[in-house]
């Protein structure tokens, strides 16, 4: 029998045949163009898309002071922030004994001072860092220099900073340790504080003092330097006042006693504690450039000292070592050297801070506290009981010292009553030394290229796999368009 479909019907199939057929061939074109879209992607990616991978940085300095040396190693991430390394202290070593820049033509001497400082170079090597691509910035002598060429460092630079770049790194390193130029936000990136004010600096040597602090813009002259860190400018007041380091000041102030006094073998000290007894050669206090060599010198002279703990005296000698008169600026600290007002928080560290220990006072105090206690620590009788563990070598400078850090900040720098509260006696921020080596690491981090390794976003593996697969895939939609249009064709 013949079944017999009604003409709608057929035409019905017919359009759907024709619409299932247009559908497929989309789907085909689109698989095809969506994989030529998607290996052109993954190559432009493996190319253009690149992950920078920064290793580790050090730098090694060596201060190598009046009074003693120290060797750092500071550390910071290759990837630095507005061309500034975030720098971190990660070992301190300090030579035991003399300062290797008071090395003299003495073999004998020089010998022990020699091998305090291999010991703590010998310690550092040992650490787990990349010494070989480690820089390495000192102050030093030939010999050192040549020594410190046959280690396993990038020796780059030997030299000696000038006083105001030493005051200038302090203030650095004082308000870098105290987040005053950058900080971690909520996402963990590194941004400049939300009214970010800076901390002026003091530092208190053996043989000079630094004093600096930030200032307006507009101010200029030889005591300012203008500095750019992560991406900031700063103005800063900043000098340096060699000679009046806490031992050097102290040779003129016993240049002032001694000549004050008749008799050499019985020199009245009022700076001593009562009682108090030293003898010394004439050299200890004249074989410097800082004091002036009496008539008729000689080098072996004995001085004998007895101390008298007369705390007005002492201060008054002290005074006497400045000049607090002469001024042919505006305004002056001492010895004609100009000096703006003092504003905001200072932070006052070395001897200034082990100066302030000895009255009880580190942190912050007032000024008449202050005075108060070393006139009653001028006065201690230290009777064996109350010196115990206190050696006589620091003991006999302790009064002297108070008084001079009294007079250095009040009649030097003019700090007064309201101004002293903002002064901060530390050692250290954040269990980092305070000190000017901490700031010209910071700023030499601008000139030292970091190493970076640039990383494609996929591995060669997964790389090759996928341009596998997504150029089959698009060989085989272009095999199916083929099949397809013969099919129609035939």
């Amino acid at each position: 029998s013949l079944f017999f479909y009604p003409i709608s019907c057929q035409q019905k199939m017919v359009s759907k045949r024709k619409v299932g057929y247009k559908c497929r061939i989309a789907g085909v074109l689109l698989l095809l163009l969506a994989s030529i879209a998607a290996l052109v992607a993954v190559a432009v990616i493996q190319d253009k898309w690149r992950f920078k991978q920064y290793n580790l940085e050090y730098g090694i300095v060596i201060d190598s002071g009046s009074s003693r040396s120290n060797v750092y190693v500071y550390e910071w991430p290759g990837e630095k922030e507005n061309e500034t390394g975030v720098v971190k202290q990660i070992a301190n070593c300090r030579v035991a004994g003399p300062g290797i820049s008071e090395m003299k033509v003495d073999e004998q001497k020089n010998a022990e001072t020699w091998k305090p400082f291999k010991d703590c170079m010998d310690k550092i090597i040992q650490g787990s860092y990349s010494w070989n691509e480690t820089p390495t910035d000192i102050l030093s002598s030939s010999r050192l220099r040549e020594y410190l060429s046959s280690l396993p460092f990038s020796f780059q630079n030997a030299s000696i900073i000038t006083g105001q770049e030493e005051g200038l790194y302090g203030w650095i390193t004082v308000n870098y340790l105290k987040g005053n130029f950058i900080e971690k936000n909520l996402w963990n990136t590194y941004a400049r504080p939300q009214g970010a004010k800076t901390v002026g600096s003091m530092d208190l040597g053996g043989a000079s003092t630094q004093i600096a602090f930030a200032v307006q813009e507009d101010l200029s002259g030889p005591d300012y330097m203008h500095v750019q860190l992560y991406g900031y400018p700063y103005n800063v007041y900043t000098h340096s006042y060699l000679c009046y380091g806490k031992n050097e000041a102290e040779k003129k102030v016993l240049d002032k006693v001694v000549q004050e006094s008749s008799d050499p073998a019985n020199i009245i000290n009022p700076c001593y504690p009562k009682g108090f007894t030293n003898t010394m050669n004439a050299s200890a206090i004249y074989e410097t450039a800082c004091t002036k060599k009496p008539p008729n010198y000689n080098p072996e002279q004995k001085l004998s000292m007895v101390g008298d703990g007369d705390s007005d005296k002492c201060g008054s000698i002290v005074k006497s070592i400045f000049d607090f008169e002469t001024c042919s600026s505006s305004h002056c600290s001492f010895n004609n050297v100009g000096q703006p007002p003092v504003t905001g928080e200072f932070m006052a560290y070395a001897g200034f801070f082990h100066t302030a220990k000895i009255l009880l006072l580190n942190g912050t105090s007032d000024l008449d506290q202050f005075n108060s206690s070393l006139t009653k620590f001028c006065q201690t009788q230290w009777t064996p009981k109350e010196k115990q563990g206190v050696n006589d070598a620091y003991l006999k400078s302790f009064c002297y010292s108070a008084h001079y850090v009294f007079t250095l900040l009040v009649d030097g720098y003019k700090f007064d009553k309201e101004t002293w509260k903002n002064i901060d006696f530390q050692k250290e921020v954040k269990n980092t030394s305070i000190g000017w080596s901490l700031g010209y690491m910071l700023s030499m981090s601008n000139m030292i290229p970091s190493e970076v390794k640039e990383l494609p976003p996929m591995t060669d593996p997964v790389f090759a796999g996928l341009i596998f697969l997504f150029s089959a895939l698009t060989i085989v939609t272009v095999v199916i368009v083929f099949i397809i249009l013969i099919r129609t064709c035939y």
